[in-house]
């Protein structure tokens, strides 16, 4: 079965910082764009980041721009959300998922597959 296999959630004071990381399961990363999603409580799930396949280039929702970077290491098949300066509004469960490419449309659920069982991240004092 095709999934990823995230990891790296906790609990971290506000402030704080975690580093998500998620591995592909029965599959390699080489020609996937790599989004990573959050749903917190009651809400529906939203996209926080993107990263492409071919050459890097990343893109993020408004409220984590330069506290949130986003990375990948195809050889290890493996993506990463390096997350600083968490506030209590980032507490969710953390996804992530692949699909041809961000694009402007990065953001929204339709066209990723292989969804893993997500990260809890709770912030909080």
């Amino acid at each position: 079965q095709l999934h990823f296999v995230e990891s790296g959630g906790g609990l971290v004071q506000p402030g704080g910082s975690l580093r998500l990381s998620c591995a592909a399961s029965g599959f390699t990363l080489d020609y996937y764009a790599v989004g990573w999603f959050r749903q917190a409580p009651g809400k529906e799930r939203e996209g926080v980041s993107c990263i492409s396949s071919s050459d890097g280039i990343t893109f993020y929702e408004d409220s984590v721009k330069g506290r949130f970077t986003i990375s990948r290491d195809n050889a290890k098949s493996t993506a990463f959300l390096q997350m600083d300066r968490l506030e209590p509004e980032d507490t969710a469960i953390y996804y992530c998922a692949v699909r041809p490419g961000c694009g402007r449309t990065w953001s929204q659920l339709r066209g990723y597959n292989y969804w893993g069982q997500g990260t809890q991240v709770t912030v909080s004092s």
